[in-house]
């Protein structure tokens, strides 16, 4: 009797230290430092939306969010070092869509699954873009451009300089049905300068870059990706009002962490990082850097990124873009 309840204290004991491994008490973290690893470089529109956030999470926590910048592989290098450190809620992933979605679609033999080999935490938001022409274009509106670019298949140019710019104009000209062709580039900056000169006609483009050429004139905004009208651009209709009452949200950002982290500590993580999101400073910050935020449950975001896995890996098997 006495050998077997000592057996039993034993078994309670040694399960009592697997929990206090495996699932941290919530109420105790963040007791150090965090490390949020972000996939872009410094001075990047995403990094000032993460330092944005880090700051604000830095103060609710009580300990410092770090921001760590690990540009490179289209964010397979970041992801890659998220998914080998600790569950333990101390190294967090800013995911981009091109980690989670075009790494994965882009490559025959995909380095991880986006959902699997990753914990779900919360949806931060989307990037906003506008749909731009050069001014010589002769259409004031979206579906005026439409209607010429009908009138003249195969004879504008659309520019691209990241995969989700191309992946979106290509969305956009199955909506329309119409028929551009492909100029790529490396990176948003140049294919601005060929649009602003006139080689390249047509650009879904960062907003924040593109708006002082709007306003100079050099380049005119048809339509913008946000929800509602935006301040800075008050004239110009957002895709809905512009007839397309559909379109796929490509650039957006989320906050992942390793995979297997304890239910406990995702929801603290997930509470704190949607009170973030808002906060009406931060909301404005974010705003001002032409970042949409939006909340979500872990459960949402990993529904989301599937939608999302779906829609890149379909559209890119589609295109033939697949790069090994």
């Amino acid at each position: 009797m006495l050998h077997s309840l000592r057996n039993f204290v034993v078994i309670l004991a040694k399960v009592a230290a697997l929990a206090a491994v495996a699932f941290p008490v919530a109420a105790q973290y963040p007791a150090r430092q965090v490390r949020m690893i972000l996939p872009l470089p410094a001075a990047s529109a995403t990094d000032t939306v993460a330092r944005v956030i880090a700051q604000s999470m830095s103060a609710s926590f009580g300990q410092t969010v770090v921001v760590d910048n690990k540009p490179g592989a289209d964010g397979a290098i970041s992801a890659a070092e998220v998914m080998r450190a600790a569950p333990d809620g101390y190294t967090l992933f800013f995911a981009t869509n091109s980690p989670l979605a075009a790494v994965p679609a882009m490559r025959k033999t995909p380095p991880y699954d986006p959902v699997a080999d990753f914990t779900p935490i919360g949806l931060i938001g989307r990037y906003l873009h506008a749909v731009l022409v050069h001014p010589d274009v002769p259409a004031k509106t979206l579906q005026e451009f439409f209607i010429h670019a009908r009138a003249n298949p195969g004879k504008l140019n659309y520019g691209s300089g990241a995969t989700f710019q191309l992946i979106a104009t290509v969305n956009l000209m199955k909506i329309a049905g119409i028929d551009l062709v492909h100029v790529p580039y490396k990176g948003d900056p140049a294919a601005l300068i060929d649009l602003i000169a006139g080689r390249v006609q047509f650009l879904i483009a960062t907003q924040s870059t593109s708006l002082p050429f709007v306003k100079e004139g050099k380049l005119r905004a048809l339509a913008i990706t946000n929800s509602a009208r935006s301040e800075a651009w008050p004239d110009v209709p957002t895709l809905a009002e512009s007839g397309i009452k559909s379109f796929p949200s490509l650039s957006w950002a989320a906050l992942v962490g390793p995979a297997k982290m304890p239910a406990g500590l995702i929801d603290r993580i997930n509470r704190e990082l949607n009170a973030t999101l808002v906060k009406p400073d931060v909301r404005e910050r974010l705003g001002r850097a032409a970042f949409e935020s939006a909340t979500s449950s872990p459960d949402e975001l990993r529904a989301f990124i599937r939608d999302q896995q779906d829609l890149w890996g379909r559209t890119v098997r589609e295109l033939g873009l697949q790069v090994d």
